[in-house]
């Protein structure tokens, strides 16, 4: 039976980074990793915005160059999965068949894109943006012709999927059950802001509105059923409604978790030798009031596989990093800093009239998030304030003559 040192289920972020920082902190056995995709790790993000809008090739969103991997003695074993975790043993039974052994393990499986559960669900046409073959089905049928889409779910994905078909030449309606846009992610003010934003590129939103069906002509799609009974003829439907964490294996195997896998302040789950990182991994997050959370952001997949790392090299560190996200939709650039959820004030930082501006949320008189739109400053400088809980006057956050950065 084969062996390695350390075995990582997931070749994304939190997967190529794991590998990364444990050779950076001196380990030096054989690390493999395991990834159902067939590509080298790449960055996701860019699937749904530069890469699906052909301006970047696939080579720019790989995380490192393909040799860098055999460089380091880290084996990629791609287009395989894994079906069984024998936490006892430390074995691993994959889809091949083949059986392997690890000292350490770091699953690192992130989630699988949510789907309609609806009738004509299983159509061609309806596509999520979760991998490369993803994105590269759904350029293929834009090549074709298709220029009518439906997307379904306001969040990040549905929104820079929707910019991009918009600025692609296609019709695009936007469907989202909540009665605002990004409303998991950002304050009303912010989900205003890009409503009206997208209406004004042309896109139509439906809010409070959810999918009855999906019509086809018995292979692919050809229109879609609102909950109002109104059919929206299309070529393509988008689904971008959040992610089902991939931790079967895992749980079957007795780990602790019902949203994902349960991890402690180390990236330990509660089996021995076993870690979870990134998407998949529910943490108790020191910036949402230690709650066990998921949290799906590059930032979070990074600063969790360099804890893992540590904790492996007999180093240990306790998750404590701030959380920040972004979102880039037409000359838009969204950035957060923080959890704004349990937020009981929300100071407006500029104007959105002039399509730069912050908003700055507070829980008990201290600051707690950011929502910067084309703001950087605001947004580096604010992440000082959210690490610091800093309890600042809301009239003087409001004052764009006097820079964060000299607040706290």
């Amino acid at each position: 039976m084969e062996h390695y040192d350390v075995v990582i289920v997931g070749s994304g972020h939190s997967g190529a980074q794991a590998a990364i920082a444990l050779r950076q902190a001196g380990h030096e056995e054989p690390i493999l990793m395991i990834s159902r995709d067939r590509n080298p790790p790449y960055e996701r993000p860019p699937l749904s915005k530069e890469y699906l809008a052909g301006e970047k090739p696939f080579e720019k969103i790989l995380i490192r160059p393909e040799q860098f991997w055999a460089d380091r003695n880290v084996t990629l074993r791609l287009g395989c999965n894994v079906n069984e975790v024998d936490w006892m043993r430390h074995v691993l039974t994959l889809s091949d068949d083949s059986s392997l052994s690890y000292r350490k393990l770091i699953w690192a499986g992130g989630g699988d894109a949510r789907r309609l559960d609806c009738p004509g669900a299983d159509l061609a046409g309806i596509h999520t943006i979760r991998n490369r073959r993803d994105t590269d089905t759904l350029k293929s049928e834009l090549a074709a012709g298709a220029r009518r889409a439906v997307v379904v779910g306001g969040g990040y994905i549905g929104l820079e999927g929707a910019a991009v078909l918009r600025k692609l030449g296609c019709e695009v309606m936007v469907v989202e059950m909540q009665d605002r846009l990004l409303a998991r992610v950002a304050g009303p003010d912010i989900s205003d802001f890009y409503l009206a934003e997208h209406r004004a590129q042309g896109v139509e939103v439906r809010l409070e509105t959810g999918v009855d069906r999906i019509e086809g002509d018995g292979e692919k799609v050809t229109g879609v059923t609102l909950s109002t009974g109104e059919t929206i003829a299309c070529e393509i439907v988008i689904v971008g409604i959040g992610i089902v964490p991939s931790v079967g294996p895992l749980i079957a195997a007795g780990a602790a978790g019902s949203n994902g896998v349960d991890v402690d302040t180390y990236g330990r789950t509660s089996l021995d030798d076993i870690y979870a990182i990134g998407d998949c991994a529910a943490h108790p997050n020191p910036y949402a009031d230690n709650a066990v959370i998921r949290l799906e952001s590059v930032q979070n997949a990074n600063d969790m596989a360099s804890v893992a790392a540590k904790s492996i090299m007999g180093e240990r560190e306790s998750y404590d990093a701030v959380p920040w996200f972004w979102s880039n939709q037409y000359d838009l650039r969204l950035q957060t800093v923080g959890i704004s959820n349990g937020y009981d004030q929300a100071v407006l930082r500029g104007t959105p009239s002039d399509r730069k501006f912050s908003l700055i949320y507070l829980r008990e008189g201290r600051v707690i998030a950011l929502d910067c739109v084309n703001n950087t400053r605001d947004y580096a400088q604010g992440r000082k304030l959210v690490a610091n809980g800093a309890e600042i006057d809301p009239d003087l956050l409001a004052d764009t003559e006097i820079a964060l950065k000299e607040m706290g």
